[in-house]
């Protein structure tokens, strides 16, 4: 898998199309106060061609004179190691396709991928939201994700990698104890490591029928106990109840 930056995108449109003006939306254009309704001022009055942007392009903008939207490299979207990567790519996908066709007749919509005939992709082309929901709905019960269950994700972070995979591998197994299947991983993030610390997942995924107060009791403990180690002191160790 191979991704490209908005200023390579822009760099490829200006050696193929040449005569057309071309400018970036993205976090590098826009750091100023007054740049983001600047460029998107001289693209609502026909000044610039092309607008290359990340997602912030798909917000709510409204203009009259679009009429061709592309989206590079949808598969980014859709594999997201992430359990509302699905939900999260329909919506973009559904958000950004709204832009072209507002005023001007027959928009048309282009979206790259390796992967067409993916059920995601079929139910943005035919605008199906319900059928999306019911199918989402469905893969999220069959692998006991939200709404049908409560996530906790444990975030644990240390300088040194080997400490780290040796403790979190000695973590998961006291929570396999405690908490039996309801355990994933230790897994390596996305990002795996910010400001020289290490990074490494345990997820639970409990039942809603159990109680709340005895989970954080049970949970509160195993952490007590995996700190008490002199080897242990030194981890970082975080708690998200029902990450977004």
């Amino acid at each position: 898998m191979k991704g490209f930056g908005t200023e390579r995108i822009e760099e490829e449109l200006q050696l193929l199309l040449p005569e057309v003006r071309t400018e970036r939306l993205d976090y590098d254009t826009t750091r100023s106060k007054t740049a983001f309704q600047t460029i998107l001022g001289k693209f609502s009055e026909g000044e610039i061609d092309v607008l290359v942007g990340t997602q912030m392009v798909t917000k709510g903008l409204d203009f009259d004179n679009v009429a061709l939207v592309g989206i590079i490299s949808a598969d980014s979207l859709l594999f997201y190691p992430d359990f509302r990567a699905h939900e999260r790519c329909f919506q973009l996908l559904a958000q950004v396709s709204g832009r072209a066709g507002r005023k001007v007749q027959d928009g048309k919509v282009l979206i790259q991928t390796y992967n067409p005939t993916h059920p995601v992709l079929k139910f943005v082309l035919n605008h199906d939201f319900r059928g999306f929901y019911k199918h989402e709905l469905t893969e999220r019960y069959n692998f006991h994700y939200p709404p049908y269950t409560r996530l906790i994700e444990i975030r644990i972070k240390h300088r040194n990698e080997l400490v780290l995979e040796k403790a979190v591998s000695v973590f998961a197994g006291h929570l396999r104890h405690v908490f039996g299947k309801r355990v994933m991983g230790p897994t390596i993030p996305h990002t795996a490591r910010v400001r020289n610390l290490f990074i490494r997942i345990i997820l639970l995924k409990l039942e809603k029928t159990l109680s709340v107060a005895e989970v954080k009791n049970k949970l509160q403990s195993a952490v007590t106990e995996f700190l008490k180690p002199e080897e242990h002191r030194r981890i970082l160790v975080q708690i998200d109840v029902d990450p977004v």
